[in-house]
């Protein structure tokens, strides 16, 4: 009986703790080629004296930084870092939305006169300014088109990222990418992102990182890949479909924080 009155208590508080999260998150303004973009912002207040990881979080097409907010909760997880929750454009992509009508990311360089990768530098930029960014612990993910554009990003942006962690997503360009540790969360039931199209990714990244063939846990659903160079590919598969599960956020603070840069080398 009393372990029931805990679970319902802790279940009850929950919200609050996440109330208590959003009410930290500060909506900022950019202007990127006449156009006004907007992103959501959560910074400890450490990181005005103290270096600070910084996480970029980019939503899946259709839906919005406040959404995103809500689903991945970085800043719940991990307080320490400064998170931010980028506002997508509306988007053209032939799988859901041809006609370009819901909000979403660029997936390929040279589109939309590359006007994300412009939002995502002017952002970055914007953080470092305020904040002690920790420039060896800069990470991003996203989900769906916001983990198809994190593709992008390692493959434009690389030398930024320490690691990256696309969730629901494909890349058409993964045997160009540079190594660089990733972790690929995805559901085996996933028909939107075909989970076949998931696989062909995941064993790509492997050969570009110069993964180990075998794989050993890691963590609940998880198998890792070791890498000489340093570059592991860890993968979670769930049983589910193109949904989001509710154990990413824990594993990718939890991949983050194994995975600071490399030193630079002299």
């Amino acid at each position: 009986m009393q372990r029931k009155w805990f679970l319902l208590l802790a279940l009850l508080l929950w919200p609050l703790t996440w109330v208590r999260g959003a009410e930290k998150l500060q909506e900022m303004q950019f202007t990127i080629d006449g156009v006004t973009r907007t992103a959501l912002v959560y910074a400890p207040a450490s990181a005005q004296t103290k270096a600070a990881p910084l996480v970029f979080v980019f939503h899946g097409h259709g839906g919005n930084m406040r959404q995103a907010a809500r689903s991945f909760h970085l800043e719940t997880v991990w307080p320490e870092a400064i998170v931010v929750y980028p506002q997508g454009l509306p988007t053209a992509l032939p799988l859901v939305d041809r006609e370009g009508k819901q909000n979403g990311w660029q997936i390929a360089a040279g589109t939309y006169g590359d006007r994300d990768l412009k939002f995502f530098d002017a952002v970055l930029a914007k953080m470092k300014q305020d904040y002690r960014v920790d420039q060896k612990r800069i990470y991003s993910t996203g989900h769906s088109n916001g983990g198809y554009f994190t593709f992008l990003l390692w493959l434009k942006r690389g030398e930024v990222f320490a690691a990256v962690a696309p969730s629901a997503a494909a890349s058409a360009f993964a045997d160009q990418l540079a190594p660089k540790p990733v972790l690929h969360l995805a559901g085996e039931k996933d028909t939107l992102v075909k989970f076949a199209w998931q696989q062909r990714t995941m064993e790509a990244v492997r050969r570009v990182n110069g993964c180990a063939a075998a794989g050993t846990a890691w963590d609940q659903g998880c198998t890792i890949y070791p890498s000489k160079g340093g570059t592991p590919v860890v993968t979670f598969l769930h049983p589910g479909g193109h949904g989001f599960a509710p154990a990413e956020p824990g594993l990718m603070v939890k991949f983050f924080k194994q995975h600071p840069a490399a030193p630079a080398a002299k």
